[in-house]
């Protein structure tokens, strides 16, 4: 039988940044779910600021003509939507003490702002943020996921949809623009290896 940790077991003993999400059955309920997404997360970022930092400043700027341009245009894209997100998210009826780093960053401009133009910066921002998101997840309850989160969208239009749905969503769209930013590293030369979400699942 595979060993079963709780999220704030993992955090204690320091196996968040293992490639490995310990589950002792097939059946994950939202919270599993949820804790596993913020463990794929915070992996592959991992491996795609690993990866990118094997090119020089002018590599990663280049015009690619991707969504946002380029590698670190892309890389920018994901730090500023989620910090849009987790800004949302801090506006849960709970708190979310976890999210008080976020609250306290500067408010993104728009979804191409290029918050970061050095390489290394981006990366001190992206490790901050995805340490933020497993100490945040690992505060959510059953009944947080139920809430209906009241915000509004960059453009000002008003939305109230269902909070873990809302949670799918910004682990989705992560996902959406790794895989973007994987293509583009490696039609530079360089390789991230796996991306598959397998990775983190025990073979039972």
């Amino acid at each position: 039988m595979i060993a079963r940790f709780s999220h704030r077991q993992i955090l204690r003993q320091g196996l968040i940044s293992s490639s490995y999400f310990l589950i002792a059955d097939s059946h994950l309920n939202r919270l599993e779910h949820i804790h596993l997404m913020a463990t794929y997360n915070q992996w592959m970022n991992e491996k795609l600021c690993a990866a990118a930092a094997n090119l020089p400043a002018q590599e990663l700027s280049a015009d690619r003509k991707a969504f946002f341009g380029s590698i670190l245009g892309t890389l920018n894209h994901l730090v500023v939507a989620d910090i849009i997100w987790l800004k949302r998210f801090a506006k849960h009826p709970a708190g979310f003490a976890a999210l008080e780093p976020v609250r306290q960053l500067a408010d993104p401009q728009g979804l191409s702002q290029q918050l970061f133009s050095d390489f290394d910066e981006l990366a001190a921002q992206r490790t901050l943020i995805d340490q933020t998101i497993i100490a945040w997840i690992a505060e959510l309850h059953e009944a947080d996921l139920d809430v209906t989160l009241h915000y509004a969208n960059t453009m000002g239009v008003k939305a109230h949809r269902n909070f873990y749905g809302l949670l799918i969503h910004f682990f989705n769209h992560q996902t959406h623009h790794r895989g973007q930013a994987t293509t583009l590293l490696t039609q530079a030369g360089v390789e991230v290896g796996s991306t598959d979400l397998l990775g983190l699942l025990p073979d039972l």
